[in-house]
């Protein structure tokens, strides 16, 4: 391509940075919450979605979009969680090809248990390090990236919706069969506290 506006050095240079202290606190925000709550950012910010939403519930949808998730990617996670008693799911009222998750006491009480030391490793690795000024900076170029991905995001949320929606009309008759056995598999199983910690862990 001719016409591409290459970046110059400078331009370089912040993007690295940039992406650099984004790759950089994502990770070490994983590590301390895998360390001492036993779960990936990922599951945390998932618990916290359904905590701040009316009843701690939500459409799997409205989750992916809150999420910033794929709906297979949000299932993968919400079924480990579900597997862990952090979250229940259940079929909407309105539409039986739908499903709500909803924070379980036993996920509100891991939650608040976890809150505490993420949120000081997010004070102290990000707004300890930058004036009073800086934060305001970093809150409207953050908004001013936001904005301008937005259109493109929602396209692809949407695609993402309509992709989901075939495949959940080619697959009915396949849920349909699986769902006594499920069901069956649901009630034979055992819940510990550890083995929950455990399969949060390993996911």
């Amino acid at each position: 391509m001719t016409d591409v506006r290459w970046l110059s050095d400078d331009e370089q240079r912040i993007w690295r940075l940039f992406m650099d202290a984004v790759r950089d606190f994502n990770a070490h925000l994983d590590r301390q919450l895998r360390r001492d709550s036993g779960m990936p950012v990922a599951y945390y910010e998932i618990l916290v979605h359904l905590s701040e939403a009316p009843g701690r519930s939500l459409r799997m949808s409205q989750l992916a979009e809150l999420a910033r998730s794929s709906r297979s990617r949000l299932s993968h996670a919400v079924a480990a969680l579900e597997k862990a008693g952090y979250v229940s799911r259940c079929a909407t009222d309105a539409d039986r090809r739908g499903s709500v998750a909803q924070l379980t006491d036993a996920g509100f009480g891991v939650l608040e248990a976890a809150a505490p030391g993420h949120v000081t490793e997010v004070r102290k690795h990000l707004f300890d390090v930058l004036t009073p000024e800086q934060q305001q900076k970093l809150g409207e170029i953050s908004g001013a990236v936001q904005e301008g991905l937005r259109p493109i995001c929602a396209q692809a949320r949407a695609e993402d919706a309509e992709d989901a929606g075939d495949a959940g009309a080619a697959g009915g008759a396949e849920d349909a069969a699986d769902a006594a056995g499920d069901a069956g598999g649901r009630a034979g199983k055992a819940a510990g506290g550890a083995a929950a910690r455990e399969a949060v862990t390993d996911a």
